[in-house]
């Protein structure tokens, strides 16, 4: 059975956690480690935004910073996320992996099932759904809205009915890179009073539409911990992926690089360049 590394990296600030993840693709680009699944956390709370949203149109800067909330602009595409009570996990591994299909979408559905297998784990009824079908894309899937949990794809990862956890994909320098939330908890309040809406009746309604289609873990089943998370979602991605997840730790080359990238991700220049 092939290893691949299992990082659990713990609570990092934003710009860090960002850092980390695209290191690791560097590295894992240049042949210097293997393919990785990692886990982590965010202090403090944050909201981070997709590469190609407007700081100016989706996001309430004031409001953010009153509530303490960190904000960063990551490298992936998708919407904005609340990071808070949720355990994140980041996939790096090669395109041409003989695990990896072609195509976004079906890498996409291949890597998620490492997220399938976690929940099931967890006693909760996971599985993928196809939203080919304008009924499956209505249900799982609100356009319009900032919240990166109402942005719909070609697959859903669908738990007790309902979206528990969001993931966003890169590919650069012929490495694909997928990371997302696995929620804890969830405050949709907090994470809908700092995003901008044109009214607030629009706010008032993607909100409710929100918390229709997506759900925490908490509301599914009795609490969990972070190490019970981490313990279901470790066995879910070797199982779903079919590999054994060897523990390891960042490289000397990896930490010099998330050192570097973090002063980018922590920038003005970075984080409002839309």
């Amino acid at each position: 059975m092939e290893q691949w590394r299992f990082l659990n990296t713990g609570k990092s600030s934003p710009e860090v956690n960002m850092a980390i993840d695209e290191a690791i693709l560097i590295a894992h680009s240049q042949g210097l480690v293997p393919p990785t699944v990692r886990f982590y956390g965010w202090d403090p709370p944050t909201l981070s935004i997709g590469y190609f949203q407007r700081v100016d149109r989706d996001v309430d800067i004031a409001k953010l910073r009153q509530r303490g909330l960190g904000f960063v602009r990551r490298a992936t595409g998708g919407r904005a996320v609340l990071h808070d009570r949720e355990l994140t996990y980041s996939v790096v591994v090669a395109e041409d992996h003989p695990l990896m299909p072609g195509s976004v979408v079906e890498a996409y559905r291949v890597i998620s099932k490492g997220l399938v297998e976690g929940f099931r784990r967890l006693g909760l009824c996971a599985d993928m759904v196809s939203l080919a079908g304008d009924e499956e894309r209505q249900k799982f899937g609100l356009p319009g809205s900032a919240a990166c949990f109402d942005s719909p794809s070609w697959y859903e990862l669908v738990v007790e009915g309902r979206k528990v956890a969001g993931s966003a994909q890169l590919r650069q320098k012929g490495v694909i890179l997928q990371h997302g939330s696995i929620l804890q908890e969830l405050d949709a309040d907090r994470l809908f009073e700092v995003l901008r809406f044109p009214t607030e009746e629009l706010r008032r309604r993607m909100r409710e539409s929100f918390e229709e289609r997506a759900v925490p873990i908490h509301q599914l089943r009795e609490p969990v911990t972070w190490e019970e998370m981490v313990q279901a979602f470790y066995d879910g991605f070797a199982a779903g992926l079919g590999v054994r997840l060897v523990e390891g730790e960042l490289t000397p080359e990896e930490k010099r690089l998330a050192a570097e990238l973090a002063r980018r991700y922590a920038s003005e220049e970075w984080n409002f360049r839309r």
